[in-house]
C-alpha cells in the first residue's frame, strides 16, 4: 500500500486511516492527518501519523534533528559480516527510475548516507539483518545493502533474483522510538512482520 496517494489513485495508508478515524469518531467534516514519514510501498512496519498540525510540526522536527531511533529488519542473500558493520555511501537518486545508486565517493548531487547492520541469525538460504538507520535517504537501506552484495529478498529493483509473490520485499520497519509531541515522554513502537514462512521463521528464532 502507498504511504500517501499518487497519480495511480491506489489506496494509501493516509487515506485509509483518515476514513477509519472519520467513522470511529463520527466526524462530520474532513479529517486532518499528517504524514510524518514514509515507508517504501513494498516494505512493512511501523508508521507514525499526526492527528494535529502542531503534532506534525513537532514530530517532523524530531526526524530532522535525528532524535528518533529507527530499527529495521531485512532478509538478505549474500555474505553478511559476522560483526556489526557500518556502511557509508553517497546516494544519488534517479527520479526517472525511482532508484538510488550508492557510491563510495561523493558525486554531484549525491547525499551522504550511513547505517549499521548486525547479523541477527542465519536462515535457510538467507540471513536476517538488524539495521540501525543513521540517515534517512530515498531507498537507502535497499541501495546500500545491494552495493555490498546483500540483496533484500524479493527486491528485483536492487538485485534480487526472484520477486515475492505478493510484490512485497523482505524489509520491515521493526521498531521506532520518539518523544510524544504533547506529553514529552519517550514512547516506542514495535511492529510484527507480515505473516509468511520466511518472516515466521525469523520471528520464531529472533
Amino acid at each position: 500500500m502507498l504511504a500517501q496517494g499518487d497519480n495511480t489513485k491506489d489506496p494509501s495508508v493516509l487515506d485509509v486511516m483518515k476514513n477509519i478515524i472519520k467513522l470511529r469518531d463520527k466526524k462530520p467534516g474532513n479529517v486532518y492527518l499528517g504524514l510524518v514519514h514514509r515507508l517504501d510501498r513494498p516494505t512493512s512496519g511501523v508508521m507514525v501519523l499526526a492527528k494535529t498540525s502542531k503534532a506534525l510540526s513537532r514530530l517532523n522536527k524530531q526526524f530532522v534533528d535525528k532524535t528518533t531511533s529507527k530499527t529495521y529488519w531485512a532478509v538478505v542473500s549474500g555474505e553478511a559480516a559476522d560483526k556489526p558493520t557500518r556502511l557509508s555511501h553517497y546516494l544519488l537518486r534517479k527520479q526517472a527510475q525511482n532508484k538510488s545508486y550508492a557510491h563510495k565517493k561523493e558525486v554531484p548531487n549525491s547525499k551522504f548516507s550511513e547505517l549499521i547492520y548486525t547479523k541477527k541469525l542465519a536462515l535457510n538460504r538467507y540471513t536476517l539483518l538488524e539495521i540501525e538507520l543513521l540517515t534517512g535517504r530515498h531507498h537507502q537501506i535497499r541501495a546500500q545493502l545491494s552495493a555490498e552484495g546483500l540483496c533484500i529478498k524479493g527486491d528485483l529493483k536492487y538485485g534480487a533474483k526472484r520477486p515475492n509473490k505478493d510484490g512485497s520485499i523482505h524489509l520491515h520497519a521493526r521498531e521506532l522510538t520518539l518523544t510524544h509531541p504533547t506529553l514529552k515522554e519517550s514512547i516506542g513502537f514495535t511492529a510484527p512482520p507480515p505473516k509468511n514462512p520466511v518472516w515466521d521463521a525469523a520471528l520464531k528464532r529472533a
